[in-house]
């Protein structure tokens, strides 16, 4: 590990440093407010609860799916606990809970909600380019900071989550502060102990079992609060052969010591095992023959053989959080954590070889057969049969701690703090007879430039990467006048990539490279609220994305000239909260330069050579309303009118980046009054193209997503009905490009499916 300098080390040593503490003074209307923490949620609101957030609890904001705070200081939609609870399946993953948010859009998900994993998208920006974080904490992958949607933190262990379209402040914190933030909130202690347990049943054979139990304020321990969730999923899932299960169990304790310092700890643990090839998705030649819905078969001769395409992820999540109140103007938060993945997956090497076959002459066979497929040995004998396929190990531990302190001036806010996040991966590949289990000898032979070793012929790449991650930053939130925050602030972020391979990736031959990547990134924002219920707000941020660890896969690294890809933000907006209404609307201009890519102009005798080479333009305008009648009747919709194109000098034509919708929309009706919750909303999701270029044959037609529910509380039991896809609606989302078009694969929406779920609470 990397020694780390006098300061870290004083960081990382004590109590010191603060949380995520709300960077702006709550205004005079709190008295009026729903500020989530500690007493979040309890006053029935259910408004941010478990979030630094705070919003005026008017009637609109209590029953709108999506809002905003007066804080905010760049666009951001806030999503309830009681959203989540009322109008998505339990099975649910995050990103489906964030679609709901203007210019949200996402793909995958076809397995059935929450039982497949998917993808999302903010305004253009893709998984990979923007922050996820839980509890202030932000996680992601170590090759790149992309996310498993279904693999971490289902809808159990949510309370709130909030997008922010925007690299917030210099406090926010990621490796990926770039396209926005995706925060979530950790599920709320209570005072007062009570049980909570679940079950629902619905389409494709889908069973989710739930259990929460709360111990409310045990006096013995200084009033600390415990709870404990656990949750089962188990289903045949929605695509052909693809069955699926999850188990999750999450703990929370919140400990008081003494009045002015509180601890919190949470761990979760996550299981899943599934069957799906590695490289997912339906050829056209696939569709014809067996559907939309198809994955696997169940001909053991076939690299499609669900016994042969399987996959067991286990991943686990801590954090240990200490604030502190040293004075009425010094609060200190200092947050430990660690968490890990493990995949292990089996797969057939290429799942689309249907696609040389007719249609016909699938369905006058039923199945390909592919046992003449060669499977060569490593001596010269000749090729005998079986079916080609892979092992996969990706397995990651991350530590981390996050240290803030917050100096509170009077006329202004100092928070200050740090961040040190250190990795170790391990990622695997070799190629398999699928039907022995015995090595397959396919890969091309390659010699060590240095040693003249030959590298074993069924290996892909055997590697193990380190990361040492630093950021330190600093903002002052000035306070000149009442109702008016400026608040400038600065970042340095200082990121090591490190390899040491007995057979990198690529390149299949023993490397140990490493490369250092930093930044320093300004910020500056200002929130101006001339009444208790209006706001406006601007921003001026940059962001910084770190490079991919594929930039290290390459013969020759000191070649390649990557720098962090970065992006200069500009917004500004409005929110306003009246009794009734509540409306926020915003314009936007995001520059992002420095996209990583390979260089085609160097000799073939340098190999690999990447640069950073071309820039994306990102403008447009976002609007969310929400309209409260007096009967517990209320009107919602989003608007988000999406413009992502390259902006190269050399652009003749300026062409809509990939999975970048042109336009999202949302909107329905809901109602809560009484004991009956009801909901009613559709998402739109504009045409975009699944590839650079906006070629015809790949341009995705726009569409949309109608979900009912409807629950009775009767007191000790709930009982609701939702009805995802109401019109069963199975339009094409996404699509991978293959090696030709024969070899493209789709991905589907799964239609619509039907969940009867009942809650009793005691």
């Amino acid at each position: 590990m990397t020694k780390l300098s006098s300061w870290h080390r004083g960081m990382l040593a004590g109590i010191a440093p603060i949380a995520m503490i709300v960077a702006t003074a709550v205004p005079a209307q709190a008295a009026e407010t729903a500020a989530a923490g500690t007493d979040a949620g309890r006053d029935g609101s259910d408004i941010a609860e478990g979030s630094t957030i705070v919003v005026t609890a008017t009637a609109a904001n209590e029953i709108a799916p999506v809002t905003a705070s007066l804080q905010a200081t760049q666009p951001q939609a806030i999503v309830s606990r009681s959203f989540i609870e009322d109008s998505l399946p339990a099975t649910t993953d995050f990103n489906a809970i964030a679609l709901i948010s203007p210019s949200v859009s996402n793909y995958g998900g076809t397995n059935g909600p929450g039982l497949s994993e998917s993808k999302a998208q903010i305004r253009g920006f893709q998984d990979g380019e923007y922050n996820i974080t839980y509890d202030g904490v932000p996680f992601g992958d170590t090759n790149d900071p992309t996310h498993h949607s279904n693999t971490f933190f289902p809808s159990n262990t949510i309370e709130t989550l909030v997008v922010d379209r925007g690299p917030g402040n210099a406090s926010q914190l990621g490796q990926a502060t770039f396209g926005g933030n995706i925060n979530m909130f950790s599920r709320e202690t209570r005072p007062d102990m009570g049980a909570e347990l679940k079950g629902s049943y619905g389409t494709w054979n889908t069973y989710l079992l739930r259990a929460v139990l709360q111990s409310g304020k045990v006096a013995a321990l200084n009033d600390s609060e415990f709870m404990l969730n656990a949750q089962h999923i188990k289903s045949d899932g929605a695509r052909s052969y693809s069955p699926f299960k999850a188990d999750n169990i999450f703990g929370k304790a919140v400990i008081p010591i003494g009045l002015d310092v509180k601890l919190t700890v949470l761990g979760m643990y996550n299981e899943n095992k599934f069957n799906q090839p590695d490289k997912d998705g339906a050829t056209l030649s696939q569709v014809a023959a067996f559907g939309k819905n198809f994955s696997l078969n169940n001909d053991p001769t076939s690299q499609t053989y669900y016994g042969y395409n399987h996959t067991h992820k286990t991943t686990d999540f801590e954090i240990v959080k200490l604030e502190a109140n040293v004075s009425p103007s010094i609060t200190l938060d200092n947050r430990s954590y660690t968490y890990s993945y493990d995949n292990e997956t089996l797969s057939g090497n290429d799942v689309t070889l249907y696609a040389t076959a007719t249609p016909a002459q699938i369905a006058a066979a039923n199945v390909v057969r592919l046992s003449a497929t060669p499977v060569f040995t490593p001596t010269t004998a000749p090729a005998v049969a079986g079916v080609p396929g892979y092992t996969k190990t990706n397995k990651y531990r991350v530590y981390g701690d996050i240290a803030k302190a917050k100096f509170d001036f009077g006329f202004a806010t100092l928070t200050a703090g740090g961040w040190y996040e250190h990795s170790n991966t391990y990622r695997q590949q070799r190629d398999v007879d699928l039907i022995t289990g015995q090595p397959n000898y396919i890969e091309k032979a390659v010699t060590n430039p240095v040693t003249s070793a030959k590298t074993p012929s069924d290996i892909k790449f055997d590697q193990n990467s380190h990361i040492e991650h630093f950021e330190e930053f600093a903002e002052l939130e000035l306070r000149p006048v009442a109702g008016l925050t400026i608040t400038p602030g600065i970042k340095h972020v200082s990121f090591k990539r490190s390899i040491s391979a007995d057979y990198n990736q690529t390149t299949r031959f023993a490397q140990d490279i490493s490369a250092t990547y930093t930044a320093t990134l300004p910020f500056a924002t200002i929130n101006y609220q001339p009444t208790d219920q209006l706001s406006i707000y601007g921003q001026y941020a940059r962001g910084f994305l770190m490079p991919p660890l594929a930039d290290l896969y390459v013969a020759n690294p000191d070649l390649s000239t990557v720098k962090p890809e970065r992006s200069t933000n500009y917004q500004a907006g409005i929110v306003y909260h009246g009794s009734h209404l509540s409306i926020d609307a915003d314009v936007y201009i995001i520059n992002f330069k420095n996209k990583f890519a390979q260089d085609t102009t160097a000799p073939a005798s340098a190999g690999t050579v990447f640069i950073n080479l071309g820039a994306v333009s990102y403008k447009g305008a976002e609007a969310q309303a929400t309209y409260a009648f007096e009967n517990g009747v209320a009107i919602f919709a989003n608007v988000s009118r999406n413009y992502a194109k390259t902006d190269n000098a050399s652009d003749i034509v300026h062409t809509q980046v990939p999975n970048a919708p042109v336009m999202t929309a949302a909107g329905g009706l809901l109602y809560k009054h009484g004991p009956i919750r009801a909901s009613l909303i559709d998402k739109y999701t504009g045409a975009q193209y699944a590839t650079d270029g906006e070629p015809a044959a790949y341009r995705i037609s726009p569409y949309n997503s109608a979900d009912l529910s409807i629950s009775y509380d009767f007191g000790i039991a709930r009982v609701g009905l939702m009805i995802n896809d109401l019109l069963d609606s199975t339009k094409v989302t996404n699509i991978n490009t293959g090696k030709t078009a024969l070899f493209d694969q789709y991905f589907y929406q799964p239609g619509r499916s039907v969940t009867g779920e009942i809650t009793v609470k005691f």
